[in-house]
C-alpha cells in the first residue's frame, strides 16, 4: 500500500510539473512548436512568420494562398530570443529585421529596451552645433577589376550627439561614445546612396549613439546584434581568401560597382592574364557582400529588393510587399509605402466613364 500511494503521489507531481518552452527537453520542445504553430497562424505577425500568406488581385480580393514552409521554424527562432531577453514574442517579431540574412533590431526597439530595463533613467541625448566644416574621405572603388582609391571632400554641418542616462544604482551618468556627422562622413554612412544622414542627421545620431549605448552598458539586452540601420551601412565581410590579408571592409555601393566591371581582356597569344593581386575577390557576391561557395560563384542568389516589391505592388499583392520592404533602406521603404498607398487609393476610385450623379 506504500508502495502503491508514493508511486501514485510521484505521477501526480510529474503531471503537475511546470513546462516552460525552450530546446532543454522534449516537453519544452514540444510546447514551444505549439506556441509557435499558434503564433503563425495569426495575421498580426510579419509575413514571414505566417504559414499562408495571400495573395490579392488588383480589387482587393484574395486570390490565392500561399504556403510558407519556414514560418514555423521562424516562429520558433523568434520565441527562443524572446524568452531568452524576457520580452514578448509578438514584440521581437514585429521589431526583428533580416537585412542581408543577418537579424537585426530596429532602433527603437533598443530605446525602448533600455528605458524599461530599470537598471537606467530614461535615455536623454546631447546634440551640439560645431558649424560648416569640410571633411576629407577616403573611399575604395573597383575599375577594370582593380582596387583603387580616392579622397573626397564633403562640405557638412557639423554636429555631435552623445547618449546618456543615470544608472540608478550608483547615481553616475554613463554617456556614450561621441557620434558626429564627420564621422558618419569617414565611415561612409553619409555619402551612401539614399543615405539618411543627409535628410534627417539629428535623428540618426540619436539612433546611432542608442546603439552604441545599449552595446557598451547593456548588451545582453541586443544579444550580439546591430540596429536595422547599421546593417544597412556597412557589410563587413572578414576572411573572404582564406589568407593572412584579414578582410574586407565594403559598402554595398561599393559591391556594385564590381557588377557592372568587364572581364579582363585576353593578351596577344589568346590567353587570358591572371588577376591582380589587389583583384576583387570572386567569392563575393558584388550586390550584397555575402560569401558564396564554389558552386555558386557562377550564379549568385537573387534577392527581393525595391523592384520585387514594386512588381508585387503592381500585381496587387500588397501584403508581400509590405514584407519586402521591411527588410529594405528607409527611402526604399517610404517608397514602397507610397506605393501602396497609392494602388490602395485607385482601387476605391469609381471606374473611368460611370456617372455617378
Amino acid at each position: 500500500m506504500s508502495n502503491a500511494t508514493n508511486l501514485q503521489s510521484l505521477r501526480q507531481q510529474d503531471a503537475t510539473a511546470v513546462v516552460s518552452p525552450g530546446f532543454g527537453s522534449l516537453q519544452s520542445f514540444e510546447l514551444m512548436q505549439r506556441a509557435a504553430k499558434l503564433l503563425s497562424s495569426s495575421t498580426l505577425v510579419p509575413a514571414a512568420y505566417r504559414a499562408v500568406t495571400e495573395k490579392m488581385n488588383k480589387f482587393g480580393e484574395v486570390e490565392k494562398r500561399i504556403e510558407n514552409p519556414n514560418a514555423l521554424a521562424n516562429a520558433v527562432v523568434a520565441l527562443n530570443m524572446a524568452q531568452r531577453m524576457g520580452a514578448d514574442p509578438l514584440m521581437v517579431m514585429q521589431n526583428l529585421y533580416i537585412v542581408e540574412g543577418r537579424p537585426s533590431w530596429s532602433s527603437q526597439w533598443i530605446i525602448a529596451a533600455i528605458n524599461g530595463c530599470g537598471r537606467f533613467s530614461p535615455l536623454r541625448f546631447d546634440i551640439t552645433v560645431l558649424g560648416e566644416k569640410e571633411v576629407e574621405r577616403t573611399e575604395v572603388y573597383w575599375e577594370n577589376k582593380l582596387r583603387q582609391t580616392r579622397t573626397v571632400k564633403v562640405k557638412v554641418i557639423d554636429k555631435v550627439c552623445v547618449a546618456w542616462a543615470i544608472e540608478k544604482e550608483t547615481g553616475e551618468r554613463i554617456e556614450s561614445p561621441k557620434v558626429s556627422i564627420e564621422m558618419a562622413v569617414k565611415e561612409g554612412w553619409y555619402t551612401k546612396n539614399g543615405s539618411k544622414w543627409q535628410t534627417m542627421d539629428e535623428v540618426m545620431l540619436r539612433y546611432r549613439t542608442a546603439s552604441f549605448f545599449g552595446k557598451l552598458y547593456a548588451p545582453e539586452l541586443l544579444m550580439g546584434l546591430q540596429t536595422v540601420e547599421e546593417m544597412h551601412d556597412v557589410i563587413d565581410v572578414a576572411d573572404v581568401q582564406g589568407n593572412a590579408s584579414g578582410g574586407y571592409s565594403v559598402t554595398t555601393d561599393e559591391l556594385s560597382q564590381q557588377a557592372n566591371q568587364t572581364a579582363p581582356e585576353p593578351d596577344k597569344k589568346g590567353t587570358q592574364s591572371p588577376p591582380p593581386a589587389e583583384a576583387m575577390p570572386m567569392d563575393v557576391d558584388p550586390r550584397t557582400g555575402e560569401v558564396i561557395g564554389k558552386d555558386e560563384a557562377d550564379h549568385s542568389p537573387d534577392e527581393l529588393g525595391l523592384q520585387d516589391a514594386l512588381a508585387a505592388i503592381k500585381e496587387g499583392d500588397l501584403v508581400v510587399a509590405q514584407d519586402i520592404a521591411r527588410g529594405l533602406s528607409e527611402t526604399d521603404r517610404a517608397i514602397v509605402n507610397q506605393a501602396i498607398e497609392n494602388k490602395r487609393t485607385t482601387r476605391r476610385r469609381p471606374a473611368a466613364g460611370l456617372d455617378l450623379e
